[in-house]
């Protein structure tokens, strides 16, 4: 786990040694424990390194390979490095570490472009060919680790993270209109796009090959959710062994490793997993509030008291207010999810006793896990039996007395209704937005929403919604979360609040033979009629308790409306409603305050557009105000 970045100069001098080790310094975060440049007549690289695996000065980086020709720069792991090296020893290839970088290179060498078919693992990889003058960047299938770009001319800088990028001289940012709009309706900016106009992610499962004649952007690798016939007992059997080899896999390491622990099915199942494969206790870590509403510590503990873990809980009590700007900052861009603070203590309790913790994510998007399916799932079969007109015509007019109900059953089935009243794919989009149409119609300024009159955040949904190879509705969200919701909001939480700590999170239920395997299979066996992730939770029957499989999801929640009224209230007032707040360019401060002022009196709860309000504010405090300042 480390931070990469680096440049090309084919036509033109972009930067030098000092410029990579400035672009080195601005994610010292994500490797501490060694910094390293290449740099000759066509290209820059810079790593840091967090060690995990060969803690050796021959896993330093960048790393060369045997024959002298590839270089590389390497953000990640992979997981079936060992046999990989065993298959390179047998055809010859020589190894100087014990790292699995190396193999990368051996792959590179053998395969080519290919290579990146036979790695198993999170990677964000740059690979420079001397002969050939040709860059390779490499992200891996689900997007677990970031890659960022930029392009100047024939040129590209890269970087495993914005701020990396910004110490490039002469740089000019800009916010971009549409990734604004998408911000605040899915609380994140989906890729390609960034905040910035001229910075992108490369997309999960994509590579780009820049050499003197051009730049080159390429998918490798997607998922087919073409349903394979298989019986329920098949289906469990297979899961078990592909999910034992999945953790036992993400079990090696030169440091010391232990898990995330919720309470949750998902990081329940990981840990009774790592359980069986050490002699050794065990290290859990779980995170709790004061609120019960809020707080699965009882259920974490009763998991780590079955498996006999060294276990260890932290309370977020009253740290939020003292943390909050130092933890929006390793942001890049506005980020909304409000987990990221409870994600963020729980990597620095980790960190204390590990480097490497293994983590549940993926197994909602991966086998239904969440509400939203099942009640989407429900509304579609209501849709289908709606003749169309009726559905255009009628349900809008039973939905027009209700709407705009502040909270309460009404505001829920205002939301019904309206979508009922649209095609399946608008309607998943309305069930995941966090801005009404109505709200930000009253909130965005009147010439903001006429340069985004050509818009809507929708097409986001859309694309990936009709990029589907399956004509079931369930599938095809799934789908669309995977691209989304996946790689642009949960994988960056937990990548850049571990890497706060310096703490590599590995998702063995993200590995991605079980993504392919749960996308192939019959969608009832993922949502069984009210039943959520359904074979997951057959599977894992006989080693775990009942109130863990089946007990109400709860979701890694925060007390938000009440941080908003209490604890962070000031930092609010403070940043949102200053006099020429970054937000005062885009929306109305006038309903800003009514917005404020109706949820600090208990009236409605909007907690979640405030507080993507608030951190939107946070990050242009940082980022633009600075630029602004010394581009005057």
């Amino acid at each position: 786990m480390c931070g990469i970045a680096g440049f090309t100069r084919f036509k033109r001098d972009l930067g030098d040694e000092p410029l990579l080790r400035a672009m080195g310094e601005a994610i010292v975060h994500r490797g501490p424990d060694a910094h390293g440049t290449f740099l000759d007549d066509s290209v820059g690289l810079c790593h840091r390194r967090l060690s995990i695996i060969d803690l050796s000065e021959s896993g330093n980086q960048p790393m060369r390979s045997s024959c002298g020709r590839y270089y590389i720069v390497f953000n990640g792991e992979i997981y079936n490095f060992l046999s990989l090296r065993e298959q390179g020893k047998e055809e010859g290839y020589t190894f100087r570490s014990k790292s699995d970088t190396e193999v990368i290179l051996y792959l590179y060498q053998r395969y080519g472009e290919k290579f990146v078919d036979y790695l198993n693992g999170m990677f964000a990889i740059a690979l420079w060919d001397t002969q050939s003058e040709k860059l390779v960047l490499v992200r891996d299938r689900l997007g677990k680790k970031p890659l960022y770009y930029h392009r100047q001319g024939d040129e590209l800088i890269f970087a495993s993270e914005i701020k990396a990028i910004l110490q490039v001289p002469g740089l000019t940012i800009k916010p971009r209109d549409d990734a604004i709009y998408d911000f605040f309706n899915y609380q994140y900016v989906p890729d390609p796009k960034t905040i910035y106009q001229d910075i992108f992610k490369l997309p999960a499962g994509h590579m780009i090959v820049a050499s003197a004649s051009g730049i080159d952007i390429k998918q490798y690798w997607d998922v087919s959710f073409k349903t394979k016939e298989a019986t329920e007992s098949a289906a469990i059997e297979e899961l078990q062994s592909l999910l034992s080899d999945s953790v036992r896999s993400r079990m090696i390491s030169d440091v010391p490793l232990g898990a995330f622990l919720s309470g949750g099915i998902d990081s329940s199942v990981v840990v009774a997993l790592m359980a069986q494969n050490t002699a050794e206790p065990v290290t859990t870590c779980s995170i709790g509030f004061d609120s019960k509403r809020f707080d699965e510590v009882e259920f974490a503990k009763i998991v780590a008291d079955k498996y006999e873990t060294a276990h260890h809980e932290y309370t977020v009590r009253d740290t939020v207010a003292e943390n909050l700007l130092d933890i929006a900052r390793y942001f890049d861009e506005p980020f909304a999810d409000p987990s990221f603070v409870p994600t963020y203590f729980v990597s620095g309790l980790a960190r204390k006793n590990v480097t490497v913790a293994l983590a549940g994510d993926g197994g909602d998007e991966c086998f239904a896990g969440y509400s939203k399916y099942r009640l989407d799932n429900i509304e579609n079969t209501i849709r289908q039996r709606i003749p169309s007109a009726l559905r255009r015509r009628v349900i809008p007019a039973l939905r027009r007395p209700i709407a705009g109900v502040g909270a309460g059953p009404l505001k829920r089935a205002a939301s019904l209704l309206e979508t009922l009243s649209r095609e399946p794919d608008f309607g998943f989009y309305l069930s995941n937005s966090f801005f009404r149409q109505d709200l930000w119609e009253q909130l965005a300024l009147p010439e903001f929403r006429q340069r985004l009159s050509d818009y809507h955040p929708f097409e986001v949904t859309r694309q990936h919604y009709h990029a589907a190879d399956s004509d079931e509705h369930l599938n095809r969200i799934l789908y669309t979360d995977l691209k989304t919701y996946l790689a642009g909001d949960i994988l960056v939480k937990v990548d850049r609040m571990s890497m706060a700590h310096s703490l590599e999170t590995r998702a063995p239920l993200l590995d991605y033979r079980i993504v392919e395997f749960a996308a192939a299979l019959d969608p009832a066996l993922k949502l069984h009629g009210a039943e959520k992730k359904y074979i997951l939770k057959k599977a894992y029957e006989n080693e775990l308790p009942h109130d863990i499989l089946y007990r109400k999801k709860m979701g890694f929640s925060v007390p938000l409306a009440n941080w908003l009224r209490e604890e962070i209230r000031d930092i609010f007032e403070s940043h949102v409603l200053r006099q020429s707040s970054g937000l005062s360019n885009y929306f109305d401060m006038t309903q800003v305050q009514l917005l404020w002022q109706r949820h600090l009196s208990g009236e409605v709860d909007n907690s979640q557009e405030l507080w993507s309000m608030l951190v939107f504010e946070m990050w242009w405090g940082h980022y633009m105000e600075p630029s602004l300042r010394s581009a005057a």
